[in-house]
């Protein structure tokens, strides 16, 4: 009996350390900060999922639009905020990937984060508009490489995804364009099919009724495989343009030093609220795949994104004015 005594309570001693790091969270309101501002596609996104997280996890997930210097200013914000779970980030790679490598930050986004892992991703398309006289790639390409060509395209802002694409593109097509630059992809996307400017890349999200109604039009996916939101769209690398691939991304991290338990249960809230059936036809309305990444697969991630993205900024000498 004392022996049986004895091993009854070594098993709870035992499992007394792993009891202990399981989260009793969340506990009460968490903190989801969205680096831009209200209205554009993350914020929408980030709006939709801590409505369904709220009603999952019976605490509040509220929004706090932090906007400014392609996202910087908010993740400088989220930085500094204790570590316990109660404040965590939805932000896209330009954010945490490329605005790193265009501003002085007084934050290091490997040692000041940690990620919990990707959420969404969305394919970029370049586009020409309904009056182009290019109806592929390689009639754009010929266009811009003939004598006194004067192409111009639109830039949605420096250090944004899409201003990334257009870039690499431009590199390994080996020609030169204009840029013109809007405050954001909708006066970019306006200024397009107005024709002040001939060419433009966008994630899926703000353009596909646009490329639907044929205002637009597609002429190559920046995914390594046809979307299925335009399967009749060539992607680069079919295209010859080998190793050609920009998905815009979206993460929820968390700051450095928050459990690892809180982690891996906000990363597998987040997956079910994502795969749930209902949930569906509203990420399908924002032209977006859902992404599952365990919190393990993070750090590798994040640095092959940022080595990839500071590789081409300093290849182009790309800047922020």
């Amino acid at each position: 009996m004392l022996r049986r005594r004895h091993l009854v309570m070594a098993s709870m001693a035992l499992g007394a350390p792993a009891m202990a790091q399981t989260p009793d969270w969340p506990g009460r309101a968490v903190t989801v900060m969205v680096p831009w501002p209200p209205g554009g596609p993350t914020d929408a996104f980030a709006r939709v999922l801590s409505q369904r997280l709220t009603a999952d996890l019976g605490q509040a997930f509220v929004v706090d639009n932090r906007g400014g210097a392609s996202g910087t200013i908010g993740m400088a914000t989220a930085a500094r905020a204790k570590p316990d779970g109660y404040t965590v980030i939805i932000a896209p790679n330009s954010t945490y990937a490329i605005a790193p490598h265009l501003y002085q930050l007084p934050y290091d986004p490997m040692q000041a984060f940690t990620g919990a892992g990707l959420l969404i991703s969305s394919p970029l398309f370049m586009m020409v508009p309904r009056s182009s006289p290019a109806h592929s790639v390689a009639d754009y390409v010929a266009l811009a490489k003939k004598p006194g060509s004067r192409l111009d395209y639109a830039n949605a802002g420096v250090g944004a995804t899409s201003h990334l694409a257009t870039e690499m593109f431009l590199q390994m097509a080996g020609i030169e364009v204009n840029e013109i630059g809007y405050r954001g992809g909708g006066p970019a996307i306006q200024a397009v099919l107005a024709g002040e400017a001939g060419m433009l890349f966008m994630p899926a999200a703000a353009v596909m009724p646009y490329i639907q109604s044929g205002d637009l039009r597609a002429l190559a996916a920046t995914t390594a495989t046809r979307s299925p939101l335009a399967p009749e769209v060539p992607t680069f690398q079919e295209l010859g343009y080998s190793g050609f691939e920009v998905v815009e991304h979206v993460a929820v991290m968390a700051p450095a030093g928050t459990p690892e338990p809180i982690l891996r249960r906000l990363n597998q809230a987040c997956e079910a609220a994502l795969r749930a059936a209902d949930m569906q036809p509203r990420l399908q309305s924002m032209a977006v795949r859902v992404e599952a990444q365990p919190i393990e697969a993070w750090e590798a991630y994040f640095r092959r994104e940022s080595a990839k993205w500071g590789d081409l900024v300093k290849a182009r000498g790309i800047r922020v004015q």
